[in-house]
């Protein structure tokens, strides 16, 4: 039997693929189960919040938007499957929000073959920024940009004996040229520099390198419960070297996954604040999410929340039918389209979105803090 689940605005596949009709079809493959499934959700549920005050008020040129979201339980070859599930059976008009690099780069080949856009990938790929891809449009910042700035934090806080940990993908490879960027510019070299298997990783002999190494900080550049296992074998191995990670890691599931030890960890960020009120993207999502008794917010729903207002913006400016080909173009038309306090602007030679980054730590309450 073919059925569909529903979650709010969200269509999730059951079994197989039934028949749906909607007005505008937006299509998204991610990792809803798996390693990333807490931040997945996250990301999604503050897309949701968007998407549902857009359709709640007639949609976009009163056309309602239904979102296709498949589960690619973080596996980046059932993510090019999905897509192409999505694009030529489900005939989505664009796709949205993926998640992992070599899980967008998987896609990629069919967005290109068939002309369709994909916005706010939630990664922060250097590869999916230069050269610019035709039809990826960035949201957040890159990954390289944050491991850069984390580590140039470091070096300022006095800490020489830095490791790093990565996985063995493009997503860690990505990451490791920004740490060592910013190594170069505070003249460190890292004590140990090693990755680990992505889908099957082994911490232990690594945890024991590090703490021989008498690291100061680890800058563990991996996904969702990946990091908390590998953090849970640096204290094992006796370390008590200073835990860094990524803002792919910023979701609340990641601080329940940590247990514990979450106080003190550092996680990079690419978006404001989520308690600022000084910017009105936050408080735009903070209204939202009280109104529907979500309550707060975390980094990963503001990702997911500034993700839906540039995809609802480009569909506005493709007008009352639009076609792949016409939200493509209405993309790269966008110039300075404020999100909230935070501009955003594309064009043919840029798809690269917003630059900013920041550093936060989890508090004894559980929570970011910056």
């Amino acid at each position: 039997m073919r059925t569909w689940q529903k979650w709010g605005s969200t269509l999730m596949l059951g079994a197989a693929l039934g028949t749906v009709q909607a007005q505008i079809l937006v299509g998204q493959t991610a990792g809803f189960s798996g390693v990333v499934g807490a931040g997945v959700q996250e990301t999604a549920a503050g897309a949701k919040l968007y998407i549902d005050a857009v359709n709640a008020k007639g949609g976009v040129h009163g056309q309602k938007i239904e979102l296709i979201s498949l589960d690619d339980k973080f596996d980046p070859k059932t993510a090019g499957e999905n897509a192409r599930v999505l694009i030529e059976d489900k005939k989505v008009d664009v796709m949205f929000l993926t998640r992992g690099t070599p899980h967008t780069e998987a896609i990629i080949p069919h967005l290109d073959r068939h002309g369709v856009a994909l916005v706010a990938p939630s990664t922060g790929a250097m590869v999916l920024h230069q050269p610019v891809r035709k039809h990826v449009f960035n949201v957040r910042a890159t990954y390289q940009r944050e491991a850069e700035k984390a580590m140039t934090h470091l070096a300022t806080l006095g800490m020489n004996r830095i490791a790093v940990l990565y996985a063995d993908d493009s997503f860690g490879a990505d990451g490791v040229a920004g740490a060592q960027k910013g190594l170069d510019a505070a003249r460190l070299q890292p004590v140990v520099l090693d990755k680990f298997n992505r889908a099957q990783p082994d911490f232990a002999p690594l945890a024991a390198r590090i703490a021989q190494a008498q690291a100061q900080a680890v800058l563990i550049i991996g996904s969702g419960t990946t990091v908390a296992d590998g953090y849970a074998a640096l204290r094992k191995a006796g370390s008590t070297a200073q835990l860094v990670t990524l803002s792919n890691n910023a979701s609340s599931g990641f601080i329940k996954s940590l247990g514990e030890q979450a106080r003190g960890v550092i996680v990079s960020q690419v978006f404001p604040n989520e308690r600022s009120l000084a910017y009105p993207l936050v408080k735009e999502a903070l209204e939202l999410s009280k109104a529907g008794g979500q309550g707060d917010i975390s980094p990963a729903m503001l990702e997911g929340f500034a993700a839906a207002k540039v995809l609802v913006e480009g569909l506005r400016r493709a007008g009352p039918k639009p076609t792949r080909e016409k939200i493509q173009a209405a993309l790269e038309a966008i110039q300075q389209y404020d999100l909230g306090g935070l501009p955003i602007s594309y064009g043919q030679k840029d798809h690269t979105g917003l630059d900013f980054a920041d550093l936060s730590i989890i508090g004894a309450d559980g929570k970011f803090r910056r």
